[in-house]
């Protein structure tokens, strides 16, 4: 009887192996991977947002509605729960993928004022915030990228005959991805350059 049954597990493990039942759990699982690091990444530019308000803010304390934009971006982001449920439920991903563009563009528009303030470009506790802050760019760009693909490869799965037939029978759906059009606004690590002339300030 115990022969039997090994047989039958056997078997049953050899069919849900070449139905793609076994990829589709793998790559489920290199998805939620990925996301946790693309979460990480994101967190921790969150993470750098207040000091870099701080460090502006001693320097231009008339640019409150940026240094205002920033934080509420920021909030925004904060409320957010990335929770690998939010894999399965496209609104849910928009409203993350729109909060961080929205982080994205509030933090340049606070670069390009940071140009007006020479004193601010040389301040060391400013330099080493914005080299952090570039290197976070650059790495939620590798993190994203990992994500993108890993999603690709899982969508097609579940969209190829025969896996599309246990992809069907188990509930298992396609997964929402980064917007293309977002793309370079989003992934793109801000440039910043100290030994540029800075422009005359707005009279």
């Amino acid at each position: 009887m115990r022969k039997i049954l090994t047989v039958l597990a056997a078997l049953a493990s050899l069919s849900l192996t070449n139905c793609g039942y076994n990829a589709i759990q793998g790559e489920d699982e290199q998805i939620k991977a990925n996301w946790s690091e693309v979460v990480n990444q994101y967190q921790r530019r969150a993470d750098l947002v207040p000091n870099l308000v701080n460090s502006v803010k001693g320097f231009a304390q008339q640019e409150k509605d940026v240094l205002l934009g920033v934080t509420n971006a920021r909030a925004k982001v904060g409320s957010i729960q990335a929770t690998p449920e939010v894999l399965n439920d496209p609104a849910a991903f928009q409203k993350f993928q729109a909060a961080q563009g929205e982080l994205s563009s509030a933090l340049s528009r606070l670069l390009v004022v940071t140009e007006n303030y020479p004193q601010l470009k040389s301040d060391a506790l400013f330099k080493d915030l914005m080299s952090q802050l570039e290197g976070t760019e650059n790495r939620i760009t590798v993190a994203r990228n990992r994500y993108i693909k890993s999603v690709q490869e899982y969508n097609v799965t579940i969209r190829s005959f025969p896996s599309n037939v246990t992809a069907m029978m188990f509930g298992y759906k396609e997964k929402p991805n980064f917007s293309v059009e977002n793309e370079k606004e989003i992934s793109t690590a801000p440039k910043v350059d100290f030994n540029a002339p800075a422009p005359s300030p707005s009279k």
